[in-house]
């Protein structure tokens, strides 16, 4: 009995060494795994990844599918079907295994490209404590809140631009089911009605003409009294659209100081004083964050030499983990407003950039519509002027700019009869 008890105190002991040892390496901003799909160990130094330029062609062709507006299981059965090596199958066929050994060889899974799609170490950067372990005695790894996550930036080479990923994680929270179609909707995820704030749905049948493909109110399509039907044609929408990006195209082009001084507005400038405040706290946060760092591993040496009891230091360090995790839920908000409010400018110049790869747009797809547009919003029809017309919201990338434009079905209708 003696000598099981101080097995388990051997044990205990071992696993606190261990993990102060692990949250150490973590907090320093080394990689806590070992690299993902895409990625490689360099031969020189353990602890940098590089890139695996065969996987990182699979992990950005994943990238851009999802930007184009194919779903995890779309993806998944593109990769399948032309015979792309699973993660698992390509690290056997290097020599390596990445501790995945039930995992599907020659099938690509929806969870794998859902997972893909979700890391942001494909931008350059390292995420550590993503997990936890629950005890020395059971092993079973728990998913920690986002708050929890230490995120260094920039410790090795993108596979992806933070851009492009950001773009992915908009999209993904904008998730929809496959059509029966095979052609991807351009406005999936995008359009809103806008008394209601709810996404407008497609409506689509192979028994209906591109004239009759619509979109109506999501609200309105479970419940007729809940709001009104704010029915639009697509191919009216598109028209519209359509013109509208090529004006904004060709403002920005041919006014682009104009542009950046209208879309700064609201810039970092004009909160100076609440970013001052703000920065000022944060380096109080983060210096308290610190020094908790140290208290907590003085009080562990204390307990390890018996100065203090196991009692006392589980209390003090249950009070030292709980105000910590305060802190870092306060350093998180701060940073995120600072970052939000001096990426203004950056937002501005991203998408400048993005608008000077086209110069004409003739037709709409699902990767110009995201790359370009934040969401479109739909007003209900007015009937009052003897015919029927539309306003339609267009809220571009970064909050730069809105427009606004009219649709008017007779107008459509005219045109459509006389070609």
């Amino acid at each position: 009995m003696t000598l099981t008890i101080f097995n388990d105190w051997y044990a205990r002991d071992t696993s606190k060494k261990i993990r102060a040892v692990f949250k150490a390496k973590g907090q320093s901003g080394k990689h806590l795994s070992n690299p993902i799909y895409g990625y490689k160990h360099s031969e020189t130094d353990k602890n940098l990844w590089l890139i695996d330029d065969e996987a990182a062609e699979v992990v950005r062709k994943i990238f851009h599918l999802c930007v184009d507006g194919y779903g995890p299981a779309q993806i998944a059965r593109i990769l399948t079907e032309e015979g792309i090596p699973t993660p698992t199958a390509y690290a056997l066929s290097q020599g390596r295994d990445n501790g995945h050994k039930n995992a599907k060889l020659r099938r690509w899974g929806n969870e794998t490209i859902a997972h893909i799609l979700e890391k942001a170490e494909y931008c350059g950067h390292t995420v550590n404590f993503r997990t936890h372990v629950k005890s020395y005695k059971n092993k079973k790894r728990v998913d920690n809140p986002k708050e929890d996550w230490l995120i260094f930036e920039n410790t090795h080479e993108a596979i992806i631009t933070q851009q492009e990923f950001d773009l992915v994680q908009e999209l993904r929270k904008n998730k929809r089911r496959p059509t029966k179609h095979e052609e991807v909707n351009p406005f999936s995820g995008i359009c809103y009605c806008a008394d209601c704030g709810k996404k407008l749905y497609l409506c689509r049948a192979t028994t209906m003409t591109a004239d009759q493909e619509h979109l109506k109110c999501g609200t309105y399509a479970k419940d007729k009294n809940g709001c009104t039907i704010h029915f639009i044609r697509t191919i009216v929408l598109k028209e519209i659209i359509l013109g509208e990006l090529n004006k904004m195209i060709s403002f920005v082009r041919e006014n682009e100081d104009e542009f950046v001084q209208a879309a700064m507005d609201n810039s970092v400038q004009k909160q100076s004083l609440e970013l001052a405040k703000s920065r000022k706290k944060l380096k109080e946060s983060e210096k308290r964050i610190a020094e908790l760092d140290r208290l907590f591993t003085r009080l562990y040496e204390d307990n390890v030499s018996g100065k203090i009891s196991d009692e006392r230091f589980s209390m003090m360090s249950a009070g030292y983990e709980d105000e910590q995790k305060k802190l870092r839920a306060t350093v998180a908000d701060l940073t995120a407003f600072i970052e939000s409010a001096e990426q203004k400018s950056a937002d501005v110049t991203a998408f400048i950039r993005a608008v000077q790869k086209y110069e004409h747009i003739t037709e709409l797809t699902p990767e110009i519509m995201h790359e370009l547009i934040e969401k479109i919003v739909v007003h209900a029809p007015d009937k009052s002027s003897g015919h029927r017309t539309q306003e339609i919201e267009i809220h571009y990338r970064f909050n730069v700019a809105v427009t606004t434009a009219v649709a008017d079905s007779m107008k459509y209708d005219k045109k459509r009869k006389a070609a």
